[in-house]
């Protein structure tokens, strides 16, 4: 009889252990997910804001030309392409910066300080989404994981190159 006692309470920690495991790693996910769309959020209106710079008097028209590119591309790219994109709109605006400081209306200095905080911003939304990721894979490779199958069909969560090299 007690056997049996000992042998359903150590099932029952099994059990809950796994469930346990099971819940982490479905709130990371989600985590995963929720952090994603608040930095795209983030990368939408940067690229919006580049738009307006882009048709400000802060760029010079190729510069303008240039940006306005970009940023529709960085705006309107899929997720197979959007790495790309997002580097293209840091690497314009990363130009036009370099050329913008002779800048003194209080309109373009708006722009910039709205690119400004808008940028700060996109790196905290990078350094939360990449450590979601980060901890998601490290509760994934656990042994335990993998043998029971616990993340079940969702994708693998991944980070983007972009993330390296926002302005």
């Amino acid at each position: 009889m007690t056997r049996w006692l000992v042998a359903a309470c150590i099932l029952l920690i099994i059990l809950w252990y796994l469930s346990f495991t099971a819940t982490r790693l479905d709130r990371l996910h989600h985590r995963v997910e929720t952090s994603w769309a608040n930095l795209d959020v983030l990368l939408q209106k940067r690229a919006s804001v580049a738009l307006e710079i882009a048709h400000s008097d802060i760029a010079d028209p190729a510069s303008s030309m240039l940006l306005t590119a970009a940023a529709y591309q960085a705006r309107d790219a899929n997720i197979q392409n959007r790495s790309q994109a997002e580097s293209g709109l840091s690497g314009a605006l990363g130009l036009l910066l370099e050329d913008a400081e002779h800048l003194t209306t209080a309109a373009d200095s708006a722009l910039l300080t709205e690119l400004s905080g808008l940028t700060d911003k996109v790196r905290v939304g990078i350094a939360i989404h990449t450590d979601a990721v980060a901890r998601t894979h490290m509760v994934r490779n656990k042994l335990i994981v993998r043998i029971f199958r616990l993340a079940g069909t969702a994708p693998l969560p991944i980070t983007y190159e972009f993330e390296a090299d926002v302005l």
